[in-house]
Parts: C-alpha cells; structure tokens; sequence
C-alpha cells in the first residue's frame, strides 16, 4: 500500500505540472502562425500543402498527454507487479537459490514485456489515428507524434528523481541508524525505516527505471519516425518503411521471449556462482538472435536503395548500410552491459580493491570508489562514439536514431534483468521481518548481490541510449531550426556550451542535497525511536512507520519539482531570450558532460554497494555469532581516543576473550586482511573496557 499511495500523490503532483506544460506546447505551436487554420506549404515540396499549424499543435499536445500517461502507466504495472512478486520469491526461496531466481527472474520479464509492448502499442494506434486526419503529409504527421516522446521522458523524468529521492533517504536513514549505530541486521523489523526503504525499493529501483527506459525508447522512436518522414520511401508514402523502427521494437519482444526461456526453463541454476553468468546469458543471447532478427526485418520491409536527407544534402543508402547501424547500437549496448558488469561485480578485481581499501577507514574506500568510477567511463564512451561514427557515416541522423534503437531492442530482456533486483532486495526484507532461517537469507542476499549488479547494467543501457537519442534529436533540433552548422568559435554558441556542461552538475547538486535533507530528517527520527520507545531494541514494541514513510513522501514529492523544472523550462527560456545558437550550445554542452556525469556516478554506487556485498559473504559466520558480537561491541564502547592507548593491565581472560583466542585462527583466516583489523579493533577496546571498569 506505501507504494502505491507514493505512486498516486506523486502523480498528482506531477499531473498539473504535465497539464500546464500540455498548454505550453499548445501555445508555442500554435503561435508559429498566428493560430492559423488553413494548410502550408511543406518543407519538403513547395508546392504541395501541408496541414495547419494549428492542428500540428492540437495533435502534438495530445500525442504528449498519451506519452504521459504511458509512462504512468507503465510504471504503475511496474511496480504492482513487483510486490506481487516480492513475496513469492521469498516462499520459493526456502526449496533453494534456483527457485527463488526463477520467480524474481521471470516476474521482472512479465514487467518487462508489459512495458515494451505497451509502449509500441501505443505508437502504433496513436500512429494510425493520426493518419486518418494527416493522410500522406509524413512529416507532419510524425513531427505532432514527437509529443510522445517528449510527454514519455518528462514523466519519467519526475518519476526517476522523485523514487531516487524517496529510496534513498529511507535507505541512508534506515542503514546509519540501524546497521551502524544499533548494529541490527538490514531490514530488521525493529528498525522504524525498514517500510520507507522496502517501499523505496519498489517506487525508485522499478516504477522509476521502468518509466525511465520507455522514456528512452519513446523517444528514440520518435526521433527515428520523424527524421524517416522526409526520406525517399516517407514521400513516396512507403508505410511499411516508414515503421521500421517500430519493426526493429516487434522483433526485439520476439526475441526477448525467446531469450527468457534459455533462463527459465533450458538452464537450471543450482548454485549462487550460477546467477552473474545466467544473466551475462541472457543479454549474450538476445543481442546474437537480435542481430539476426534485425537482418531480416532490414531485408524485408525496406527497399535496396533510398534517399536520406541531411541538413539539405541528398543521401543514398543501402538497407544492409542500416542494418550495420542499428546491429552496431545493439552491439555497443552489450559492450557497455559486460564493462558496467565488470567494474561493479564484487567477482571481479576493481569491486573487491574498493572492498579492500575499507581496511583504512571511510576515506580510502571513497577515493578508491570514485576513481573506480570515473575509470568506467572510458570504454562505454569509446563505444557510443564508434557507435555514433559508423552511424552517422553511413545513414546521417537516421542512423543515429535507429542506432538508439538498437540499443534499446532487447529492452524487454534489459528491464527483466533490471527489474530482478529490486524483487530480490525486498524479497530479502520480507524474509527478514517474517524471522524466517538465516539460510533463506542468505539466499535472498546472494540473489541481491547479482541484483546490484544488473541495476547498473540496466542504468548503463539507459545513459547510453539516451545519449543516442539526445544526438539523433539534437540534429533534428538545428535541421529544423535552419542551422547548418554549429560554430564553437561563436561567443553565443560558446556561452551555451559552457552553461549546458554545467547544467547537470546543478541538476545532480540539487537532488543530491534534497536526499541529504531527507536522510537526515529519517536519521532523527529513527535516533528518536530507538531512544523514547521502550521495549523497541528488545522487539517488544511496535515501530512507527507511518512516520518514516511521510517522511520519505514529503521530501520526494516536496523536491522533485525543482529538479524537473530545471531541465523541462531552460531550453525554452534560453531559446526565447537567447536565441537558437546559444540554445544549440546548452543542448551539445549538457549532453556531452551528463553522459561522463551518468556513468561514473551509476557504476561508482553500483562498485560501493557490491563491495559491501563482497565484505560480507568473506566474513561469513561472524555476523551472528559471539565472535562478532564481542567485535561490534568492543567497537561499539570506545569510550575516547586516549583509552586506545592506555597501557594493558594485568587481567583475568574471561569466557568471551578466550572463546575469541580459541576460534580466532580457523574464523579469521579467510579473511585476514579485514579480520586483522576488527581484531585490533577488539585488543584496543577491550583494553578501554578494563580502563572503564577500574
């Protein structure tokens, strides 16, 4: 019910913002010739009379409300089908590891499908109802379907902020607290935030990323149709051509499904090391049979040969040129998939040097995580620009678009993978609060781990097609706005480089701060209950969470505006006060730097939490047994920096020092490195214990 009541509020919110922004659109639009209501001559013959501008604004405002409404739609169904899901992979979690994947796995898939197909669904129909009043004015027709796109990533846009704002002020408030100062286990239904984050992992990690990959895949359509409308076989009124990209979207779910079985029903996972390389499967599998479907698809509905037009300039292209296109944005994103998996799986070296560097306290992990970060950047970069140069060599912009698309075929596969995280993190969460064996925890935790993982493969899909579709926009944006080229030279260009290249560090410097006031309202209030509820720490009494749920509400719902206005509102104030080419400057600068921005943060939190992760499974058995307790609570009752080096006393060993010396070899020789360091950590306070005694 949290999520759902989040869902409902934050739509609200957003549904007058949508609706105010459906009347910007309409006015602009309308106003490019005075509201008028008799036909145009096209842009791509003279002669011919295209429909009015007024209708171009009328079907564009509604095409964008659709968009919205999809995305709603599509991260509503998301999320519901997720906590249907959450519990269900708890229960098959006790026959073993194999059966709770497939339960996660394959209720990810069902959101998946559900979103690829819906959002193509739509297309069509919109397409099709929209030709009734246009007929064979093309580019009129796609340029008012444009809305879709634009109304798809605006709502996902508020979606992703307003559920990462939400997850993670409970996720920080519920882990300082509980894990840190009380030492409870993760998801401990003694801890008041445990809800807020449960519901934090539905709201942010699924409605969000499901609202935020049809946002990409809307748009990347779009931009694709729009720019196929004034080809040779869009004027020659070839309308199976002409839905290509939509082709390219069918046989992606054809092969998705395809896809999912190899996972769910030819291989059968028996143990935890089985998990990564299922998943790894899934995207190698559909990205081979993606690459044939494309081929066939390219052979069948287009024709050998048609004209491309790129800022005026006439361009032939072969339809095995396009199919290189698209095959090379399909074959980048499993690139950029096998390079995040790599830098944020604790089963590789960069994860588990992050995880080594906590042997010297806080800082070296954050210097060792952030340049794990940063390091990432530079393949997937590589491969979007090799991406974007064949692309564009061979079919100009189109071929940038269908590359985007390409990227996003397997979409269906990419959110199951994505969307199986979540269902196991909470999965987790329920088998903790239930109190149900550690062994089924341990399960549920294993399934995380390679969640975290698929988490930042799904954001590294996202960021890499949007920076595709950004580019296949772009060039529409200075095509349509009669700009041939873009100077850099230009002070007006310049300017607009340098303000768009900082505009994604104001964007994240704003949601970031809105989740530090958040957590730290949910850190008070967790600290407050834990001290004036009797009987909490002991599980005799109840929590508040209904408190720590309005808490994560408020803020998200309170500080998602701003961040969204931000970037919805500075293109059209720069364009109107500033002009196209300073305009065309903010859209270069803030594509080039929020895609360095993008990675690096996505794979730098993916490597921290893994490494987490990683920590945990190499000090296996020590969390809940006497050893540990001794350690936490050595480290727990340090009472000032001076007793650490207070000489050590002559004492009696008592029964928990020599339960430490005895089990200390066989427990701590796995894990040398960080038990040294807890047991030094023991030494150290046991001695201000003695201290504090005398």
């Amino acid at each position: 019910m949290g999520a759902t009541s989040f869902l409902f509020t934050e739509y609200q919110y957003v549904g007058v913002f949508m609706v105010a922004f459906a009347i910007l659109i309409f006015l602009f639009l309308g106003s490019v010739k005075g509201f008028s209501t008799k036909n145009q001559p096209c842009t791509y013959d003279a002669e011919k009379l295209c429909k009015p501008a007024l209708a171009t604004a009328i079907f564009s405002t509604v095409s964008f409300v659709l968009g919205a409404l999809t995305s709603v739609l599509s991260g509503y169904l998301g999320m519901k089908i997720a906590t249907y899901a959450n519990a269900r992979t708890t229960l098959e979690a006790r026959k073993g590891v194999g059966k709770a994947f497939i339960t996660a796995f394959r209720s990810g898939a069902v959101m998946g499908f559900l979103l690829a197909a819906n959002g193509l669904l739509v297309l069509y129909i919109t397409i099709n109802l929209f030709k009734l009043y246009y007929g064979d004015d093309w580019e009129g027709l796609f340029e008012a379907i444009t809305g879709y796109g634009l109304g798809g990533s605006s709502m996902a846009l508020f979606g992703r902020v307003g559920g990462g704002i939400y997850t993670k002020a409970a996720d920080v408030g519920a882990d300082l607290v509980g894990k840190v100062e009380r030492n409870i286990p993760e998801d401990d239904p003694r801890n008041p935030a445990v809800i807020a984050d449960n519901v934090g992992d539905n709201v942010g990690d699924i409605a969000g990323m499901g609202s935020d990959l049809f946002g990409s895949y809307a748009e990347s359509s779009c931009a694709a149709l729009v720019v196929a409308s004034i080809s040779s076989f869009g004027i020659n009124h070839e309308f199976t051509a002409m839905c290509y990209p939509l082709l390219i979207s069918s046989m992606g779910i054809l092969v998705c499904l395809i896809t999912t079985l190899f996972a769910t029903d030819f291989f059968e996972i028996k143990a935890v090391k089985e998990i990564e390389p299922a998943l790894k499967k899934q995207l190698i599998i559909s990205t081979v049979l993606m690459t044939v479907g494309i081929a066939i698809v390219s052979w069948v509905a287009l024709p050998s040969s048609f004209t491309i037009y790129n800022f005026g300039v006439q361009k032939v292209v072969k339809n095995w040129e396009l199919f290189l296109c698209v095959g090379v944005g399909l074959w980048a994103g499993l690139v950029i998939g096998f390079v995040t998996e790599y830098y944020t799986s604790n089963a590789y070296s960069p994860v588990q040097d992050v995880a080594d560097s906590c042997r010297t306290g806080a800082a070296t992990n954050v210097i060792f995580g952030l340049a794990l970060g940063y390091k990432s950047v530079i393949i997937p970069i590589f491969a979007i620009a090799v991406s974007i140069f064949v692309s564009f060599s061979f079919a100009a912009m189109y071929g940038i678009a269908v590359a985007a698309l390409g990227m996003l075929s397997t979409i269906a596969t990419g959110l199951a993978i994505d969307a199986y995280g979540p269902i196991s993190d909470n999965a987790g969460g329920i088998a903790e609060m239930a109190g149900m064996s550690h062994r089924i925890r341990e399960r549920t935790d294993a399934l995380d781990a390679a969640g975290n993982t698929t988490a930042a493969i799904g954001k590294g899909f996202a960021i890499g097609s949007a920076a595709l579709v950004s580019l296949a926009l772009f060039g529409a944006f200075v095509s349509r706005a009669a700009i041939s080229t873009v100077d850099v030279l230009t002070p007006k260009v310049f300017i607009g480089l340098i303000v768009g290249a900082m505009l994604p560090y104001w964007f994240s410097a704003m949601t970031m701060k809105s989740v530090g006031s958040a957590a730290l309202k949910m850190v008070e209030e967790v600290r407050r209950q834990f001290n004036t509820i009797p009987g909490l720490m002991e599980g005799l009494a109840k929590p508040d969470y209904a408190t720590c749920v309005k808490i994560s509400t408020d803020a998200s719902i309170k500080e998602m505006i701003p961040p969204g206005a931000l970037v919805m509102l500075t293109p059209l104030i720069v364009g109107i006060f500033f002009g196209v080419e300073t305009l065309s400057g903010v859209l270069a600068g803030s594509l080039v730097s929020g895609v360095q921005i993008a990675i690096s943060a996505s794979n730098t939190g993916g490597a921290w939490d893994n490494a987490k992760k990683y920590i945990e499974i190499m000090t296996n058995g020590m969390f809940k047994s006497p050893v540990h307790r001794v350690l936490t609570n050595s480290e727990r009752e340090r009472i000032s920096v001076a007793m650490f080096y207070t000489p050590e006393p002559k004492k009696e060993i008592g029964p928990e020092e020599e339960l430490v010396n005895q089990e200390r070899p066989k427990l701590f020789k796995k894990v040398e490195g960080y038990a040294d360091t807890h047991w030094d950590y023991y030494q150290r306070g046991m001695r201000a214990l003695h201290v504090a005694k005398v």
